[in-house]
C-alpha cells in the first residue's frame, strides 16, 4: 500500500485549501445533507455523517450552516436532489485519477469533467478503468511533535487495529481498514493525541512518478477538478519531485 495521496499533502503545503475555502462550506454542507438522507441524523449510528461533521468543525463552518444541511437531509427544508457519480480517468503521463462528485445535473457535470481532463492533457476513461488500483482506507495524519514517542504511538495505534504506521516528512501516517477507523480514532482521542487529518479515503496501491511538463500539468488538473463546484473528492496515484511542490 502506497502512502497517502500525494495531492492531499500538496494541498496543505501549498496552501491550496485557502484558495478553495469559499467552496469548502458548500461541499461539506452538501456532504452532510446526503449523509443524513442516507443514514439519518444521528452521527453515532452514521459514520459518514460523523466524518462530515468532523470536517465541518475542522473548517470552522458555522453551526447555522450545519443545522440547515441536516434539515435539508431530513426533508424539513427544500434542497436540491443530489446524486453521487464517480468518474475515472488518466492524467498527464498516465497517472490514475478518481473524481467523486455530487450533482443535480449529471449531463453538465460529465461534460465539465471530460473538458477538464482534456484541457490538461489527460483523458476520461470508463467506469472501473483505474479504481482497481485504489483501496478504501482510514487515514490519520499526526504531527511529529505528538506527546508520545514514535514507538509509543506506533504501539498505541497497532493495538487499536491500525494496519500501517510510518513517519512521512513532518507527520506520522496511520492507515486502517475502514471498519477499524473509529476504534483507532477513539484510541488517539483517549490518549490525547491531536490529529491533523482523519478521514476515510482512497489510497493507491502503487504510485507513478511524474516530472517536467507532466508533473506541472497534473498539478493544474488536480487544482481545476478540486475547484469545480460539483466535485467532492479527487484521488490520484502520482508522485512528483519535491521542488515542484514549493
Amino acid at each position: 500500500m502506497a502512502g497517502h495521496s500525494k495531492w492531499a499533502n500538496i494541498k496543505h503545503r501549498k496552501g491550496k485549501m485557502d484558495a478553495l475555502r469559499g467552496k469548502i462550506t458548500t461541499k461539506i454542507s452538501r456532504e452532510i445533507t446526503v449523509a443524513v438522507r442516507m443514514g439519518g441524523a444521528d452521527p453515532a449510528g452514521n459514520m459518514r455523517l460523523k466524518l462530515a461533521l468532523q470536517k465541518a468543525k475542522e473548517n470552522n463552518i458555522p453551526k447555522d450552516n450545519i443545522q440547515r444541511a441536516i434539515q435539508k437531509g431530513l426533508g424539513s427544508l427544500e434542497g436540491s436532489n443530489y446524486e453521487e457519480i464517480s468518474y475515472e480517468g488518466y492524467g498527464p503521463g498516465g497517472a490514475a485519477v478518481i473524481v467523486e462528485t455530487m450533482t443535480d445535473n449529471r449531463n453538465r457535470t460529465a461534460a465539465d469533467i471530460r473538458h477538464l481532463f482534456s484541457k490538461y492533457g489527460g483523458n476520461l476513461g470508463e467506469t472501473g478503468c483505474v479504481s482497481w488500483m485504489f483501496k478504501q482506507k482510514g487515514y490519520f495524519a499526526i504531527a511529529r511533535n505528538a506527546k508520545l514517542s514514535e514507538e509509543e504511538l506506533m504501539l498505541l495505534v497497532v493495538e487499536a487495529g491500525a494496519e500501517d504506521f510510518k513517519a512521512e516528512g513532518e507527520q506520522y501516517e496511520v492507515i486502517t481498514a475502514p471498519a477499524d477507523f473509529e476504534q483507532v480514532q477513539q484510541a488517539l482521542e483517549t490518549a490525547g493525541i491531536a490529529v491533523e487529518t482523519a478521514e476515510i479515503t482512497m489510497l493507491p496501491d502503487t504510485s507513478m512518478n511524474l516530472s517536467g511538463d507532466d508533473a506541472v500539468k497534473m498539478m493544474k488538473l488536480m487544482e481545476a477538478l478540486e475547484e469545480h463546484d460539483d466535485v467532492q473528492n479527487v484521488y490520484a496515484n502520482f508522485d512528483i519531485p519535491e521542488e515542484l511542490i514549493g
